[in-house]
């Protein structure tokens, strides 16, 4: 049997509407003392239906990340021949991380859990992984090749780094919108760090 719902709530069984319930949980209480009982009860469902969704309440935080690796598989797939590739890994990562104003609360709530809580820390390198993964393909694809070689690898995991920087110093500061950091810093990373008026070759 369900469990009863909470505040009057009438069941809420989808994905998206028990992250929401998580997130705000999470929120309120904190990660570790918000319970996947908890979470369920306040969507008026089982938690046989949570485990349905989610493997634990660690990858709810991780959901939406996950979902962005998908845009980004089906962007790059998509990049014209003609584009060159750091000016696509930058375009597309920007455009992955354009979020409604009313979007933004969460994200930051959900960034900043991933960032301060222990348990979210340590199960963060899969996910980053396969973000990387996303990157250094395409990079692999446009260079000819294979993803396991030292220039894929390299694209992936210093753009994944370069982008994780322009989250912190958005989090830190928030005085612009997120893709006005994920732009400075790919674009930096594009030239080589040098100087925007710096001369070319």
């Amino acid at each position: 049997m369900s469990a009863r719902p909470t505040r009057g709530r009438p069941p809420r069984t989808t994905r998206r509407a028990l992250e929401e319930i998580a997130l705000d949980l999470f929120a309120e209480h904190g990660f570790d003392e918000t319970t996947v009982e908890r979470i369920a009860s306040e969507a008026g469902v089982s938690e046989r239906t949570f485990f349905r969704y989610f493997p634990s309440k660690v990858e709810v935080l991780w959901a939406q990340f996950d979902y962005e690796v998908k845009r980004l598989r089906e962007a790059f797939a998509a990049v014209p021949a003609d584009e060159p590739m750091m000016s696509a890994v930058r375009r597309i990562v920007v455009e992955a991380n354009h979020y409604r104003a009313e979007d933004v609360p969460e994200l930051r709530n959900r960034m900043q859990l991933l960032s301060s809580v222990p348990a979210l820390a340590a199960g963060a390198g899969a996910h980053y992984d396969a973000w990387e993964r996303a990157v250094g393909e395409f990079a692999a694809s446009r260079l000819g090749a294979s993803p396991d070689d030292l220039l894929p690898l390299a694209v992936g995991r210093t753009t994944l780094a370069a982008a994780r920087a322009a989250f912190d110093a958005w989090l830190s500061r928030g005085d612009a919108d997120l893709t006005i950091y994920l732009d400075q810093a790919l674009a930096a990373l594009a030239r080589g760090f040098a100087p925007e008026d710096a001369p070319v070759g």
